[in-house]
């Protein structure tokens, strides 16, 4: 049985589509027909996968569910949550007893089968078009193949059936894209990664035009640029995006910076960098780069290096949500950027240090659901 329990307080739900259309870009939305919002857009909660014993965070189970208390918190206090789980009723218990009475009532719990817990790569993509809302529900195959992944793929459509996500449920599974894969900035443009999104594991004959016409087709996207260079050690994402450079608001792009000539990374993201320099937006004007500190280094048990990233970051209704990594100077460092691209957000720091040992942070963990298409239920779903 699939429980949802529902949201105490209903997200605004707006009758006037055309002020809808307004506040996120009414000019761009009626010339491609769809936008896939930015993350900054207006939300109606944010969807977490949440850690059991049956995902590879078994052996730090306890660690991860506090890590994940915190982000629920830091969540749930501002907006709405959707928590997935096997046994979503255990959360919501565990919660009751850790969280305030009313940040829980703004939770919502549905049980189902998970592989995981990165939600940013099985999660729907919401996509704006000229009718209304689209729940694009593109194939998520376990980065190329390497991990299991059924049932963290059939999610959005579960979710979708059960009502708890509403728009037009639209069946993109015979194409494979993870959701930190791409960044968009809310209007016409998405910036990628070549090494990831072309990999043949993610299905044979997927050049750069045909990517790139499937975005059009799905998004409306009518301009996609292209990094070359940029890869984190320990990353088994094939170089997602979000690890590496974020649009934000005011034509910027937030990017990962190292300075140490020493550091294995230092050729690579110089190369990144300089790429980063000569793109241009859809009016071939320059974006101005805020450049982010490296994240210090983090190892695994067996020494291996793990691909922690200041870029990683989480943006919330007038918060950002930030991995902190223990470093006192560069976490700082990291805070004051942030803080000057969202000058009226909190910036909350939530530590990364359990989340990067199986390679992702904030970002990969959660997945925004724009306006609209979060819903309240009472009703159970067998």
């Amino acid at each position: 049985m699939s429980l949802f329990t529902p949201l105490s307080r209903v997200p605004k739900q707006d009758g006037d589509f055309e002020t809808l259309l307004t506040e996120i870009d009414a000019v761009n939305i009626r010339r491609s027909r769809r936008i896939l919002p930015a993350e900054w857009y207006p939300q109606s909660g944010i969807w977490l996968t949440w850690p059991h014993e049956e995902t590879d965070w078994a052996p730090m189970l306890k660690e991860i569910t506090e890590t994940y208390v915190r982000m629920a918190y830091e969540i749930a206090r501002r907006e709405p949550l959707l928590i997935v789980h096997p046994r979503a009723e255990e959360v919501r218990n565990l919660l009751c007893t850790r969280l305030p009475q009313k940040v829980v009532k703004k939770i919502c719990f549905f049980s189902a089968p998970t592989n995981d817990t990165w939600t940013r790569d099985h999660g729907v993509l919401s996509v704006l078009s000229t009718a209304g809302w689209e729940l694009t529900d593109c194939c998520f195959n376990g980065w190329g193949g390497k991990f299991p992944a059924q049932h963290d793929n059939a999610l959005t459509h579960k979710l979708h059936e059960a009502g708890i996500i509403k728009g037009a449920y639209v069946d993109a599974l015979d194409f494979v894209l993870e959701g930190g894969s791409i960044e968009s900035n809310g209007t016409d443009t998405i910036l990628t990664t070549e090494q990831c999104l072309c990999t043949p594991t993610r299905g044979k004959g997927r050049t750069r035009q045909y990517i790139e016409s499937k975005f059009e087709e799905l998004f409306g996207t009518e301009h996609v640029l292209w990094l070359t260079h940029g890869h984190l050690a320990g990353d088994d994402t094939d170089g997602h995006i979000d690890t590496l450079a974020r649009f934000c608001p005011g034509n910027v792009i937030a990017y990962v910076k190292c300075n140490d000539k020493t550091d294995e990374h230092y050729a690579d993201l110089q190369l990144m960098e300089q790429e980063l320099h000569e793109l241009r937006d859809a009016d071939n004007k320059q974006y101005t780069l805020v450049p982010l500190p490296m994240a210090p280094a983090c190892f695994d048990e067996e020494g291996q290096r793990l691909p922690a990233t200041y870029a990683n970051f989480l943006i919330l209704p007038r918060a950002i949500l930030l991995p902190t990594y223990s470093d006192e100077a560069r976490d700082q460092q990291a805070r004051r950027t942030l803080a000057q691209l969202f000058p009226k957000y909190d910036i909350v720091g939530i530590d990364a240090r359990t989340l990067i040992q199986q390679h992702g942070s904030i970002h990969c963990a959660a997945m925004q659901l724009p306006r609209s298409i979060l819903q309240p239920s009472e009703t159970y779903q067998k």
